[in-house]
């Protein structure tokens, strides 16, 4: 009796099991064929320098951001998403390429005359879903480098953003802050006149051109550091600038003219499918909300662009839904890095802030080793695809390449960094990564699992002055537990030394034993 009962319950678990890995190669089997097979239009919606805190859906205490609290509600909302760098260029090299930028020596923040960053024969996501049948653009932000680092901004510009899977770009070179001041189609600036060239130089002005420092009469905002330069529509710019006149952007009309070139790409390519990379350049400096958005935070203009890029997405969404596009289009919103306030404009930004966290519960921000620096907020949506959510999965930008072409079955096999997570983004799982290694100004550090570990940099700056943030460098070993304390306060590297040793091992294996160019780590 006993062994009959006993081979009743075996065959009963067999059987449970048997249903068990039906149902789970049946959820294999959905994500290959109702995913893979459709191809969805893309959308990278890409903002810059905004906080964890920023946004209403991750608990803002001053800014209203509806429409894309809208897009979290009806997606899905990571909590533990990381930009690879906690600076613009090299997170922007990391999303597109899915390679870590710490890999790449010259993967800084770049001046507008940098040359293209992105070997032209490196895999990226436009040159990926191109050979996948996608239709691929930008609009927005690029700076990640034009031309071969002498570039004649009176002809055509080349190798730039086409030359790296982009069938169309519409760009500004660098940042609303550098030099020049002007957007660039496809290779050509636009709306030039031949009668008035222009001239470049981050190094020396040219002859009779007005600076910050030698006509401040002419200002209508006022520098803090950095930004003493050419003056371009009374805004004081780094680097300096002659010519152009015609082709100068106008600062306040930037969201509305980057929208309509989004706006019209969507409808011009709804017939295939596409993807576009529309990179916001809201809420990085000089802030310039249109006219419409003056006063609409309370928090001043830093307040008032992210309610101005709240509304572009949600102006996007309607265009979506006007093309009948909503259901076939995936949608991923994120940041760039963390918060700033003062990042180099008397802006009001701290003294109006008020209650206001831009970082959240997270220690640091922009330039910061700290969580604040790289922890961003992140989006999924896909209507009737993506079921509404909240994710504590560990993800990271640089995953997007990998986890797309998984979804549009591509047959290319290295990706780099990056990881297929493609089950975490569309929430099918909340497994996520185990390791993680992330960069701030060439200094790098490890998450794995629940801890994070910051290596000593002896002699590294704690405070940057200039922005009042805490840069997360320290002569000692730091170990933080960011499930028990998301802030980083409680360091816990002498109190868990075996954990210590275990992400150590991890970082070096990772890095390799000299670390690459980081002249100022020395672990002990």
């Amino acid at each position: 009796m006993i062994s009959k009962k006993n081979n009743m319950i075996r065959n009963s678990f067999t059987f449970l099991a048997t249903i068990i890995l039906f149902f789970d190669g049946y959820g294999q089997k959905k994500e290959l064929v109702d995913l893979v097979n459709k191809k969805p239009n893309i959308i990278f919606i890409y903002a810059d320098d905004l906080g964890y805190g920023d946004l209403g859906i991750y608990d803002s205490q001053g800014i209203k951001t509806p429409n894309i609290d809208k897009l979290a509600i009806g997606g899905i909302k990571f909590t533990d998403a990381y930009a690879t760098s906690a600076t613009c260029t090299p997170s922007r090299y990391g999303l597109l390429t899915g390679s870590y930028p710490w890999r790449n020596a010259k993967a800084k923040i770049l001046p507008g005359t940098a040359p293209l960053l992105i070997d032209t024969l490196q895999m990226t996501i436009p040159k990926m879903l191109r050979a996948n049948g996608y239709d691929t653009g930008i609009v927005g932000k690029w700076h990640l480098g034009l031309g071969t680092g002498n570039v004649d901004w009176n002809n055509h510009i080349s190798p730039g953003p086409n030359e790296v899977g982009f069938d169309y770009s519409f760009i500004m070179a660098a940042t609303q802050d550098r030099v020049p001041t002007v957007y660039i189609r496809n290779g050509n600036v636009v709306g030039l006149d031949p009668k008035d060239p222009i001239e470049v130089s981050y190094k020396t002005n040219f002859d009779g051109e007005p600076t910050a420092l030698s006509n401040p009469e002419m200002l209508k905002m006022k520098w803090h550091h950095g930004h003493n330069q050419s003056i371009v529509n009374g805004i004081p710019r780094i680097g300096f600038m002659k010519g152009g006149a015609s082709a100068k952007w106008v600062d306040e009309d930037m969201a509305d003219t980057f929208l309509e070139e989004a706006k019209n790409y969507i409808s011009s390519h709804k017939k295939a499918p596409f993807f576009l990379y529309y990179a916001l350049q809201q809420p990085h400096v000089p802030r310039t909300p249109s006219p419409r958005f003056v006063g609409a935070s309370g928090l001043g203009p830093r307040g008032d662009v992210i309610v101005e890029a709240d509304w572009c997405v949600g102006q996007l969404m309607e265009e979506l839904e006007a093309q009948g596009l909503l259901e076939n289009t995936l949608i991923v919103l994120s940041s760039d890095n963390g918060p700033v306030l003062n990042d180099g404009y008397y802006d009001d930004a701290v003294e109006k802030l008020g209650n206001h966290k831009p970082a959240g519960l997270l220690r640091g921000g922009k330039y910061s080793l700290f969580d604040g620096g790289t922890r961003v907020p992140f989006i999924t949506y896909w209507d009737g695809t993506i079921q509404p959510g909240v994710s504590d999965a560990v993800v990271c930008q640089v995953d997007l390449l990998a986890s797309l072409a998984k979804l549009v079955g591509s047959n290319e096999t290295n990706y780099g960094d990056s990881q297929n997570l493609l089950n975490e983004f569309v929430g099918n799982s909340k497994e996520g990564r185990k390791t993680l290694v992330l960069e701030a100004n060439s200094k790098t550090l490890i998450r794995q699992g629940d801890w994070i570990m910051i290596p000593p940099y002896k002699g590294a700056s704690k405070i940057n002055t200039e922005v009042n943030i805490e840069m997360g460098a320290d002569d000692d070993y730091q170990l933080y537990n960011t499930k028990e304390d998301i802030s980083q306060k409680n360091n816990l590297a002498k109190k868990f030394p075996k954990k210590l040793k275990e992400l150590r091992d991890s970082f070096e294996k990772i890095r390799g034993v000299d670390y690459g160019n980081v002249s100022e780590l020395k672990l002990q």
